[in-house]
């Protein structure tokens, strides 16, 4: 909103500069944390479908450990990002799921 100022004799707006850097910062800084919450529930969402697909195919040894065709990224897959691999590298690394030599999947820890 402008108003006459008497003394300039102009124009001026009632915002000044500074507080439209601070509103854009401000906003850039909302969208930055949206974005990492999203991605957070996605990688969440991946832990519940990987830890499922464990529990539904009965591997929770080494011996009836399976393969997960998506464990590994791949460089020719287009489209949306998909949190499955951060996730197993995830589960892996905190012990809730065991890896074979061979590169199957199995659930280590018995509460899940």
């Amino acid at each position: 909103m402008k108003y006459y100022n008497t003394v300039s004799k102009g124009y001026q707006d009632t915002m000044g500069e500074t507080s439209e850097i601070i509103i854009g910062i401000l906003l850039l800084g909302a969208a930055i944390l949206l974005t990492r919450q999203f991605h957070a529930w996605k990688i969440k969402r991946a832990y519940l479908t990987i830890i499922e697909d464990l529990k539904s195919q009965g591997a929770r040894t080494p011996e009836t450990a399976i393969h997960l065709p998506y464990a590994r990224l791949s460089p020719l897959k287009f489209g949306l990002r998909d949190h499955r691999p951060s996730a197993i590298k995830g589960l892996v690394s905190e012990n809730f799921v065991g890896i074979t030599e061979d590169g199957r999947y199995y659930i280590l820890d018995d509460r899940i």
